[in-house]
């Protein structure tokens, strides 16, 4: 009784947390509604843009919005990127469905103004609709480079633990499982594309070794815990760096902790 009891606060707690955090978060919302919160979310882009041929692409993850990503966002905006913050809602939709309507996202940008290349920044569930989204659409630009913040690349054991409880309210939870699940059957990432992932020290969600993946340049830990590691501002500067340079400060180098078949190159 007392586990039951345990299970159930934590449960509530995630709820709240992520509704509190996003409250513009839309359980039902349809893909127009969603292409027309991203088009209102990126209708001022930033005139004084110094790069204009890359866009940027966050996806946020599950149980938030694209406002999680807005510190990130302003950051690279102002360092001259064009950015899409891409909105979905992860109440119903799968990673299939998400992941499609990315692409037309994606491509709807592009086709608007045409770049020399596309960058990808995910948070959690977001990693894995960007991966699921290159393994089965072609990309109508030059992909870039692509930094992956707490990714659940292996899956997570918390979603084992809760997929049982809560999928009916976040159905990609059954996704992203350690074994059976989408996440478990992607592709290695496509030829060609540089990564970093950025793993949060302090992550009860997504622990370090769940978010290796092999062919990584760089895999950097930072001091902070899942929910908020897109707005620190070392995260910001890692992500800065990456994209423009593809490589991170030695500094935040993690530990060898990943399996040796996972490891990042040296």
């Amino acid at each position: 009784m007392h586990l039951r009891s345990r299970l159930f606060r934590i449960v509530l707690l995630t709820i709240l947390v992520a509704a509190a955090a996003d409250a513009q978060a839309t359980p039902q919302a349809t893909p127009r509604a969603n292409a027309q919160a991203n088009a209102q979310a990126n209708a001022q882009p930033n005139a004084q843009a110094r790069r204009p041929d890359a866009l940027v692409v966050l996806v946020h993850g599950m149980g938030r919005t694209s406002m999680s990503m807005w510190p990130m966002q302003r950051a690279l905006e102002a360092d001259g990127y064009r950015v899409l913050n891409f909105f979905y809602s992860s109440y119903g939709p799968t990673i299939a469905e998400i992941g499609a309507e990315l692409s037309r996202a994606v491509d709807a940008e592009v086709a608007a103004a045409p770049v020399a290349r596309v960058h990808f920044v995910g948070h959690s569930l977001g990693n894995i609709v960007v991966r699921w989204m290159l393994a089965n659409d072609r990309m109508r630009a030059p992909l870039g480079r692509m930094v992956m913040l707490a990714p659940p690349n292996r899956g997570a054991r918390v979603a084992d633990t809760f997929a049982p409880y809560v999928s009916w309210l976040l159905a990609p939870i059954t996704e992203l499982t350690t074994t059976g699940s989408t996440v478990a059957s992607l592709p290695a990432p496509p030829t060609g594309l540089e990564f970093a992932i950025v793993a949060g020290s302090d992550d009860r969600t997504v622990s370090l070794e769940e978010t290796c993946l092999a062919g990584a340049r760089a895999h950097v830990e930072v001091p902070e815990g899942h929910t908020f590691i897109m707005m620190r501002d070392d995260t910001i500067a890692i992500v800065k760096r990456f994209l423009s340079t593809g490589t991170v400060p030695p500094a935040y180098v993690a530990a060898g902790r990943c399996p040796a078949r996972l490891r990042t190159p040296s």
